[in-house]
Parts: structure tokens; sequence; C-alpha cells
């Protein structure tokens, strides 16, 4: 086979990998596109370079160079939340592994531990073996609910309105002026007991103290 054949067919095998990772367990649970495109993009140019690396033999120099400036890349407009940092870690590291097949005859073990990280990713979105919990934070106008003798009253309307059983919650900044407060409310995700819209998990309470009612 060819050396462009064998690069075409490295390249198409990462490409499926990475796609099937992406739109078969990524974005089923979050259907936010503009991760896809970071990945997507990511993963390529990622395997491109490595394999321009190999086969045109740069220096190391050059090798560490060019990923040190990928470390310091940051995107300013919005945090990335942990979850995707990890597929995004993964994303980057996916290409880094599959290029070593221009180099050496290892399909066997590539396929392997290709099939093994997807397998485990799909299994851990589908939740299978575990039960997680979500996270909303809402605003509360009925303040008189917050004291802690009132918790499983305050417990009981939250889940008649929200419709989620709520597990547990923590009260951040209250505001007696315009009788509200934060509220971040926990909830297990499970038989499509969830908001339709994106979480807020990520997003932190005030810096105000903030104290837990425990069911």
């Amino acid at each position: 086979m060819s050396t462009l054949a064998e690069f075409i067919l490295n390249f198409g095998f990462n490409l499926l990998v990475t796609v099937a990772l992406v739109r078969f367990i990524y974005y089923p649970v979050t259907r936010d596109k503009s991760y896809v495109f970071t990945f997507l993009a990511f993963n390529t140019i990622i395997y491109f370079v490595l394999s321009f690396m190999t086969s045109i033999e740069l220096s190391v120099g050059v090798g560490f160079g060019l990923f040190a400036i990928f470390s310091v890349l940051r995107y300013r407009t919005d945090p990335i939340p942990v979850r995707e940092m990890t597929y995004l870690f993964i994303i980057a590291a996916l290409p880094v592994m599959n290029s070593a097949a221009l180099e050496a005859s290892i399909w066997t073990q590539l396929v392997f531990a290709n099939s093994v990280v997807l397998l485990i990713l799909y299994l851990v979105e589908k939740e299978w073996g575990f039960q997680f919990e979500n996270a909303k934070t809402i605003t509360y106008e009925k303040v008189g609910l917050i004291k802690p003798e009132n918790r499983e009253l305050l417990l009981a309307d939250l889940a008649e309105r929200t419709g989620l059983k709520v597990k547990r919650l923590e009260i951040g900044r209250i505001n007696f002026l315009r009788d509200s407060a934060q509220i971040r409310i926990y909830y297990d995700v499970q038989n499509g007991n969830e908001f339709p819209h994106l979480p807020d998990s990520a997003i932190p309470l005030p810096d105000e103290e903030v104290y837990a009612l425990h069911s």
C-alpha cells in the first residue's frame, strides 16, 4: 500500500472514531453544536500536525513549542465546563494515539483502544450503573420558607412547582427588599427528569455565604 493510501486510511479511521464519539455519544446528550465544531476541528488539525511531524521528522523542540502554544490557548468568552474539557482532552489525545499507525503496524491495538474509549464514554453517558444528579439555580420569592425549620415545606413547594424530585438544595443570596432568594436545587437525572434547556450546574452561586439544607 502506498504512503498516501496509508495516510488517508489512517486519517479516515481517526475521523470515523471521532465522529462516532461526538455524534452518537456527546451530541445526543447536550445538543450543543458549538462544541461539536471545536471537537472536530481540534481533532483534525492535531492529527495532521502530528502526522506531518512524523513524516518530515521535525525536531523535538519544534514539537514541544507547538504544543506549548496549544496549552496556553483559552476561550475567553465563556468558561468551558469540566465535562466539555474532558471531551476536548480525549478529542485531542485520539489523534496522538492514532497517528502512531503511520510508523508501526499496530492496527489491532489501535482498534481495541479506540473501541474501549468509545464504549466507556457511551456507558457513562447512558448512566449504566450510575445515578447522577443535576442542579439548577432558580430565583425563589417565598423567602418565608427558606428558614431551616421550614425545610420540608420548601422542598415540597419546589418539587411541586418544578415537577422534579428535589433531593437537596443550597441557598445563596437573599434579597429581603425584593422578597427573593437564589436557590440551587439538586435532583436525580433519570427517565426524562430534566428541563429541556441546558443545565447550569457549572454556574456558581453568588459569593455570599452559602448554607445547605439536606433532605
